[in-house]
């Protein structure tokens, strides 16, 4: 595959998905490569039927496990779909949430264990991980405050989780982001969004300079 695959990773209210729509355009113009953007859970036909399913604010009984079987078919999907063409036609991929997000959510924020999520997860995605992630970092507290004042209609399912779960989701990705030093970057996400976003793109073309001609070099 001759296509490079980022995805972009943090906790509810990080604000990551304004910060993919500040630095796409911004990406399109540095590279002669198509860039393209999609989002976990979803992504493809099917992966939003199945996303529906995992946000519905009504199905609060859905069992923990699963939770993280539904989130790592919709990924699998995703995967076949959309990001695997998209790199072996040599373009670059962007994902919303990708892997992490379920070690994250369901293994730490849901408790049934990082390592056996990761092993659900492995199948579905056969060693397909992202070149770069960059990891937005907002604690709990800030990042459901933004959540509650910015929030247009009822939050979702995972929104709605307790202050706890929130605190474990957190965790849980510190230590991700300790054990995979090389492939993932962090953005202080409780900085203005304009920094935040020139933050991000700044380790992205740091990381490519050979795929993204930064303007003036």
């Amino acid at each position: 595959m001759s296509g490079i695959f980022i995805s972009f990773e943090g906790p509810d209210g990080a604000g990551k998905t304004t910060a993919i729509k500040r630095i796409m355009p911004q990406l399109q113009k540095m590279t002669d490569k198509e860039v393209v953007l999609s989002r976990e859970p979803g992504g493809s036909p099917i992966s939003e039927k199945i996303r529906k399913i995992i946000l519905d604010i009504h199905d609060e009984e859905m069992d923990p496990r699963t939770e993280a079987l539904l989130y790592a078919a919709s990924r699998r999907q995703h995967l076949v779909d959309v990001i695997l063409p998209t790199l072996n036609e040599g373009k670059v991929m962007l994902s919303d949430r990708f892997v992490d997000s379920s070690i994250a959510y369901q293994g730490g924020g849901r408790e049934i264990g990082t390592k056996e999520v990761a092993n659900i997860n492995n199948f579905a995605i056969e060693g397909h991980l992202p070149d770069l992630t960059i990891y937005f970092d907002v604690t709990p507290g800030v990042g459901l405050a933004r959540i509650k004042k910015d929030h247009e209609g009822e939050m979702d399912r995972l929104e709605k989780a307790a202050i706890s779960f929130h605190n474990r989701v957190y965790d849980s990705y510190a230590e991700i982001v300790k054990q995979n030093p090389n492939r993932i970057k962090t953005v202080n996400a409780e900085q203005s969004p304009d920094k935040v976003a020139a933050d991000a793109l700044n380790l992205i073309t740091t990381r490519f300079p050979k795929i993204f001609k930064v303007q003036g070099e």
